[in-house]
């Protein structure tokens, strides 16, 4: 069976779900609270794991209830995680997520051990590299790492995949060691200038990724879908209709999803059309981490 490694953020959220989002100033009540494990690269491991890969995760916790909650959380998904490592500096990560009552959110994030997740500790990763298949990666962790994980992984010989969220600004030359970039059309406006409204700016965005040598490209579009292109083929995958309930991870839940089917042999058109679909499932229910499907559900 492939590896897959993730590296990337864990999260606690505290999640409020109301009948609509506050407006700035303004409080908003009736809602229902509730916490759930999440961060992207958190999310993105159990939506892996979940769906039958071999996954191991890479991250930086605190040394707080927090922390051992997510490592325990981990071990219950059959996650590897003895590369995770525990901060005495810095608290976990924590994301303060309100939701409408039609699945929209809005997220503030307070980084805390995220933030310290470093190369060297990458590094101490080494035995991953020699031995991975996949490598996927967020921005939810300092960018220096992101850029050493993902050169080392492709002079590795791993697949890369790069989630950009949140997106930031990226070396022009870290294009050309990613062979699959998935932003959504919001993070895709962000890294090309373009925004992808119709097929033809939604190519000419994908033309941006792959000049620059990215091999393939898919740009996720929420409840439409999905376009992808590479430098012989371009395609769309319409979105299952759902009722959405909460739409906290989705992304995550595609990533991880086609990170497994890919892993599996699968085509890249039906990579993403599996993908589309766990996706579709995750929005059904409340939560990120206890949103994300199982083979079986999908």
């Amino acid at each position: 069976m492939a590896k897959i490694i993730v590296i990337g953020s864990s999260n606690t959220d505290m999640v409020i779900q109301s009948e609509r989002l506050p407006a700035p100033g303004e409080t908003v009540l009736g809602g229902t609270f509730f916490m759930n494990p999440g961060g992207k690269g958190a999310n993105q491991a159990v939506a892996a794991a979940r769906l039958g890969g071999e996954t191991y995760f890479v991250a930086k916790v605190g040394k707080d209830v927090f922390g051992e909650s997510a490592l325990k959380q981990f071990t219950l998904e059959g996650i590897h995680s003895q590369f995770i490592c525990q901060d005495d500096k810095q608290p976990s990560g924590v994301a303060l997520i309100n939701v409408d009552a039609h699945g929209e959110n809005c997220i503030t994030v307070a980084s805390g051990a995220n933030a310290r997740l470093m190369p060297s500790d990458i590094e101490a990763a080494n035995s991953l590299f020699q031995n991975g298949n996949w490598l996927l990666l967020q921005l939810e962790i300092p960018i220096e790492t992101v850029i050493y994980s993902i050169e080392k992984a492709h002079h590795a010989g791993l697949s890369v995949v790069l989630n950009p969220a949140p997106a930031c600004a990226l070396p022009e030359t870290l294009y050309a060691h990613i062979d699959i970039i998935s932003p959504n059309e919001t993070e895709t406006e962000f890294l090309t200038g373009i925004r992808p409204v119709d097929e033809a700016s939604l190519s000419l965005a994908c033309d941006y990724f792959l000049s620059r040598g990215v091999k393939r490209v898919v740009i996720t579009r929420g409840a439409k879908g999905a376009y992808w292109k590479t430098q012989g083929a371009f395609g769309h995958v319409p979105a299952q209709h759902v009722v959405a309930v909460d739409s906290t991870a989705a992304g995550d839940c595609f990533n991880g999803a086609l990170v497994v089917a890919l892993s599996e042999g699968m085509a890249f058109d039906q990579a993403i059309a599996f993908a589309c679909k766990a996706a579709a499932l995750s929005v059904t229910q409340l939560g990120a981490q206890a949103s994300m499907p199982t083979r079986e559900q999908l």
